[in-house]
């Protein structure tokens, strides 16, 4: 039995400039953290007695023999890229909803990538896992989506992540002290909208309307390193001033981004000692993040009372294999 378990993540600044079409020729870099709320994945080789090769229990269940048959788009893909030839048994558990802004789609298939390696006996870096990840969901899935969450998952941490070229990623921990981190968590509050959306069609408009947004992005791209100069050396409410610009840019780029209950739920905590938010992930539901002065989170959270408060921390570890039993058969 193999269990991998992996954060999902916040980012702060630099979403849309992750797209392998934009900073291939741009550049690109987000600001990003990962939170102690998690992707679990166990897996095993299922033993040949049953009258399945496959099986597979996520918020549906599957039962197959052959992998092209599995209905599941991250699992079957997945497989197919390890090559997957046992049969094989996994469950999925997640602490938080899926398609809410959180990259609970990149946290699955980095943490299935991540236990199907340990069930082969391999140990391989994080980076590897990352970017087979990232060829999964962009190349064989064919997802709309970027390649930020993949290596922040499997990293884990504060980090400043850039992006160049074909494939040159590169990972640089925000080193800001445990007193700055924490003033800094304190200064965050997570609230679920209440309802998931479609990332892919969300993204899918901005990827089509880049060159229009060239000039909104570069601005987004180079507030990633104004963002962390703040918080290496600057005033923490800078950083949530910050953050309502780049919200305000955010909405720009695609009408999707946007609602008019999510503008209601912004207004009302603006109103309510909020500096700033954003809607996490490509926008349109999920989870929103405010930025808040300490002595005014009860007040936030008793106008905002009629959506989920989900307390966090910020994790460092990312995606990590939790329980092995050798190979997943008999122990």
């Amino acid at each position: 039995m193999i269990i991998s378990r992996t954060p999902f993540r916040i980012s702060f600044f630099g979403g849309g400039t992750d797209f392998p079409s934009w900073y291939r020729e741009n550049g690109g870099a987000v600001l990003s953290t990962t939170i102690d709320k998690y992707c679990y994945i166990s897996c095993r080789l299922l033993p040949p007695f049953f009258e399945y090769r496959h099986r597979f229990v996520y918020s549906k269940s599957e039962t197959v023999d052959e992998i092209d048959e599995i209905v599941h788009p991250a699992i079957r893909e997945t497989l197919k890229f390890m090559s997957i030839k046992e049969g094989l048994e996994l469950h999925h558990d997640g602490d938080l909803p899926a398609r809410t802004g959180l990259a609970s789609s990149s946290a699955f298939t980095v943490g299935l990538t991540n236990a199907l390696y340990a069930l082969k006996g391999k140990i391989v870096p994080k980076m590897q896992i990352a970017q087979n990840a990232i060829h999964i969901e962009q190349n064989m899935i064919r997802e709309n989506v970027g390649s930020q969450d993949q290596v922040a998952v499997a990293f884990g941490g504060l980090n400043r992540i850039s992006f160049q070229g074909e494939d040159n990623i590169e990972v640089k921990n925000i080193t800001i002290g445990k007193k700055k981190i924490q003033e800094f968590q304190d200064h965050l509050m997570l609230f679920f909208t209440g309802f998931v959306r479609n990332a892919s069609k969300v993204e899918k408009d901005k990827l089509e309307k880049v060159d229009e947004n060239r000039k909104t992005l570069k601005t987004m791209y180079k507030m990633v390193d104004q963002a962390i100069d703040i918080l290496c050396e600057g005033d923490l409410i800078d950083f949530g001033r910050l953050l309502h610009e780049n919200w305000m840019l955010k909405k720009s780029l695609s009408g999707g981004v946007s609602t008019s209950y999510i503008d209601y739920i912004y207004d009302i905590a603006m109103k309510n000692g909020a500096i700033s938010g954003k809607i996490l992930g490509a926008g349109g539901g999920g989870f929103m993040l405010f930025f808040v002065r300490p002595e005014d989170r009860e007040r936030l959270k008793q106008s905002l009372a009629f959506l989920l408060h989900v307390p966090f921390k910020f994790e460092f570890s990312g995606s990590q294999i939790i329980y092995y039993t050798g190979n997943g058969g008999s122990e």
